[in-house]
């Protein structure tokens, strides 16, 4: 039997929490305890539980175990002058209008732009990004694609359209964001993405590949964004470093 990779045991343990069964100032089992439950090794079992940590889920202090302190992920990830909300200055005002879901295998052109293996299987969520207001052209369309395992992310995406899909994932399975890669460069616009933005084909837009990675450095997203490049924009500060 495969022993289970360490964001499964924190899923399981994220999920436990939020049903109350380990309410909050209540302590998980120990490290030995939930090694021998998982039959895996005290290592992975501690990269588990620094997910949780993380998250603001649970605290750990030497002799004291591991304490429940909430059945909410706290959502406290703050980026680097280099990172993805401050380099692209994405709103909160900008809501996802989820358009279509399916799994769909990466070969060819798609796997070298997700940087994954030809013949990987993910579960693709196609959605339009507006404005608050809905009345708008849309300033954007994305592509996210997850681990098929996620199977109730889509639903989630729907019902929380101002949030983002690697939070769902973080607060339903646990599994925390350590990195984010992003990579921008100029496109044209297709025919096909011409209509779903209102846009003529052929024009400029920016395309935004992002990539989000766990502590293990395991990509678990990619997200695809294309904006069509008269209704957004790149801007970022830059300082002298000091000596």
């Amino acid at each position: 039997m495969n022993r289970p990779h360490f964001a499964d045991i924190a899923r399981e343990l994220t999920e436990a929490i939020a049903s109350g069964r380990y309410p909050v100032g209540s302590t998980l089992p120990t490290e030995l305890e939930l090694r021998d439950q998982y039959q895996t090794s005290r290592h992975t079992v501690r990269a588990a539980l620094h997910e949780l940590q993380q998250l603001g889920l649970v605290s750990r202090r030497k002799n004291a175990g591991t304490r429940v302190e909430s059945t909410q992920p706290r959502n406290d990830f703050r980026p680097s002058l280099a990172s993805v909300d401050d380099v692209v200055q994405f709103g909160s005002e900008h809501l996802r209008l989820v358009q279509s879901t399916g799994e769909i295998v990466a070969s060819g052109d798609l796997a070298r732009r997700l940087k994954c293996a030809d013949g990987a299987r993910w579960l693709r969520v196609s959605s339009l990004r507006i404005d608050g207001d809905r009345q708008s052209s849309p300033i954007g369309w994305t592509d996210v694609y997850i681990d098929p395992a996620y199977a109730d992310i889509p639903d989630m995406a729907r019902a929380q359209p101002d949030t983002l899909i690697s939070s769902l994932i973080e607060a339903r399975y646990g599994r925390c964001i350590a990195e984010i890669q992003q990579d921008v460069c100029g496109a044209l616009i297709s025919d096909e993405m011409a209509e779903k933005l209102k846009t003529r084909t052929g024009a400029a837009a920016l395309e935004i590949v992002r990539r989000y990675l766990d502590s293990a450095g395991e990509t678990f997203e990619v997200s695809v964004s294309v904006h069509p490049a008269e209704r957004f924009s790149v801007s970022m500060r830059l300082k002298r470093s000091e000596t």
